[in-house]
């Protein structure tokens, strides 16, 4: 593996402000993860796919993890801490001053909470609508729940189509008359961060047909600087929908499962009827950790935030260099860039018909793990619009970042 030098090194430059996380962990720590990341491809793969941020913990979460464990205190989850966290940060970072945490529901993760919601407001076979390319399990969790996808393709420029939108939410409900409308905000894999705007007319098109909202709000945290995250509940027409957030990826805490889910004022009395024993599935020391994130690590939030800004401008000058036929939209949020490789002339494996695995190698994602050893997630997986695409996790280190674009170009 060349310039290995590069990005085995750790920056300690003294600050009054927290460092840059990205920057904090030498690649043979790495690569001494268990984790999925790490464990995914030989050791001189570099893995940018799968989302994990190659950071160590916020202070405060390893603290209140740490404590626990030296105290026994291992039980089951208990409280509202969570969502009295939850709801303090909202009001400060989003103008978010109603969350109610009485509306609130522990769940064990932001992907279960969802099942749970869609059994809420559908019942089997009934539709569920998606904004593709998007994140794979919205497919298989939602099929796996015997309800039936239906996408609502992007526009070119990435963003939710309303026009499109009206279209699914009219098949979706011409049949059985009740569907759900499974909104991706933050969008993965492309980062659009979708304005009031467009999420207040969201809404009234929801309303219009009659189809509930559920939005995965897991990415909230992650919006960099240029623009700004709007909780869909606070939107005019939002109140009958429902929200699903944790502090995940924000603080890279997908391993330490526990997350919320938030009823719109109008659809309390729906969420109060999720059965009691979903919350049973949360960790308690995913709880704990989750909810000292929320509390006390925006200091090192803010510093990841300025850290993923300048790999998101590295990367599109790494791109331009290394790779200028590859399409490439800055994404407004997230750790995630959507990479469109059509132009691109290369000799790739030909794209499934069928979805796969997000460790699918079909397409550009194949070609770069067996020419560059640079790993990246499959576009194909991500459902309509996802040939000839594949999605890289710029939240590492910009040694790191440098390196494996350096390889993709030099392999084409």
């Amino acid at each position: 593996m060349s310039r290995t030098s590069d990005y085995d090194s750790i920056s300690m430059t003294p600050s009054s402000t927290p460092p840059n996380p990205l920057e904090q962990v030498t690649n043979a720590q790495l690569r001494s993860r268990q984790s999925m990341k790490w464990r995914a491809y030989p050791e001189d793969v570099l893995p940018l796919w799968v989302a994990e941020m190659d950071v160590l913990p916020a202070e405060p979460v390893a603290r209140a993890v740490t404590e626990a464990i030296g105290r026994g205190d291992t039980g089951y989850p208990a409280g509202t801490a969570y969502a009295e966290a939850l709801s303090q940060f909202a009001a400060e970072r989003w103008g978010w001053p109603d969350l109610d945490v009485d509306r609130t529901a522990l769940v064990p993760d932001v992907m279960l909470g969802i099942v749970e919601v869609l059994k809420l407001l559908t019942g089997p076979r009934d539709s569920v609508v998606v904004n593709a390319p998007v994140y794979p399990p919205f497919y298989s969790f939602v099929e796996h729940l015997d309800r039936q996808v239906v996408e609502a393709p992007l526009s070119a420029e990435l963003r939710v189509d309303l026009d499109v939108l009206g279209e699914a939410f009219a098949a979706a409900t011409e049949s059985r008359g009740r569907a759900a409308y499974l909104l991706c905000s933050p969008h993965n894999p492309t980062g659009t961060v979708h304005t009031r705007e467009e999420l207040a007319a969201i809404a009234a098109l929801a309303d219009e047909h009659g189809v509930r909202v559920v939005a995965d709000e897991i990415h909230a945290p992650l919006v960099l600087p240029g623009s700004s995250f709007t909780p869909y509940l606070t939107v005019p027409g939002g109140e009958n929908g429902f929200a699903l957030m944790s502090a995940s990826k924000g603080w890279n805490l997908p391993g330490i499962k526990a997350a919320l889910a938030i009823a719109g004022t109008a659809a309390g009395d729906e969420l109060a009827r999720m059965p009691e024993e979903v919350g049973h599935g949360a960790s308690h020391l995913g709880v704990l950790a989750h909810t000292a994130a929320y509390r006390d690590g925006r200091p090192w939030l803010d510093a990841l935030l300025s850290g993923l800004a300048e790999n998101r401008r590295l990367l599109g000058n790494l791109l331009a260099e290394h790779l200028p036929q590859v399409g490439y939209r800055p994404p407004e949020g997230t750790y995630l860039a959507w990479l469109d490789f059509r132009a691109l002339d290369a000799d790739f494996t030909p794209a499934d018909d069928e979805r796969g695995l997000v460790t699918s190698q079909a397409g550009p994602a194949g070609y770069f793990v067996e020419k560059a050893r640079v790993a990246l997630s499959a576009g194909p997986a991500f459902g309509y619009g996802g040939a000839g695409h594949a999605r890289l996790n710029f939240a590492t280190s910009q040694a790191t970042l440098s390196e494996a674009v350096r390889r993709m170009g030099a392999s084409v």
